[in-house]
């Protein structure tokens, strides 16, 4: 499993094995919260089945997505390298099994392959790139330039059709942009009039290029 994670790419099967010794393997049901923002924890969290959310809340239970995550990929890259507090929560979407590295574990096979440290350096900058972009959308995007770019976001093309699988709520995609529901249901309903999606049961269905302005 290690050996596809881009983090550990040029790791030999010495070091690998010595993660992969010290891995504690964990399965979580649909809804669990694998890590609280604000918890104290150390460890690095690697995807080997199911899909997570990572988000961000405030006292009021207002929430705002920050990523969502499957087999192969990995959080808790922060708690490798300070001593601060989870900045964000996680929770399973679905029955999930992640493999658990230490602090102290990676630190170890670290000593021994610093190329590692350059490894999670490309990491963490590619994450706060992603970051950044969200954080400009936020600034200069209105609501529905908002909604359209995570609805292409989200959309894969099957056979020259461009389909949303496993369809978030108005409520998921509201929190995705920093919006409110009622907005998100207001501009969903006006595309699907004009033709523009196909909301099914599962599914949302892109039929044609979306408008560049509502």
């Amino acid at each position: 499993m290690l050996k596809n994670i881009p983090l550990f790419a040029g790791l030999g099967d010495e070091e690998l094995s010595l993660l992969e010794q010290h891995a504690n393997t964990r399965t979580f049901p649909r809804h669990a919260v694998l890590i609280t923002e604000g918890d104290d924890t150390d460890s690095l969290y690697i995807i080997q089945s199911g899909k997570v959310r990572i988000f961000m809340s405030n006292p009021d239970g207002k929430e705002i997505i920050l990523n969502e995550q499957g087999p192969g990929e990995h959080f808790g890259e922060l708690a490798l390298v300070d001593d601060a507090p989870r900045s964000a929560s996680v929770m399973a979407l679905e029955k999930t099994q992640v493999s658990i590295i230490s602090r102290q574990d990676f630190r170890q096979v670290l000593g021994k392959h610093p190329d590692l440290a350059f490894s999670l350096i490309r990491d963490l900058g590619r994450r706060i790139r992603i970051l950044s972009e969200n954080v400009k959308d936020l600034a200069l995007l209105d609501v529905y330039g908002r909604v359209a770019k995570t609805l292409l976001g989200m959309a894969k093309d099957i056979d020259g059709q461009l389909i949303i699988d496993d369809r978030p709520t108005q409520q998921d995609i509201a929190n995705h942009i920093g919006a409110s529901r009622e907005m998100v249901a207001r501009i969903l309903k006006d595309l699907e009039t004009g033709s523009y999606i196909t909301i099914t049961k599962k599914q949302i269905l892109i039929n044609e290029k979306l408008p560049r302005a509502y």
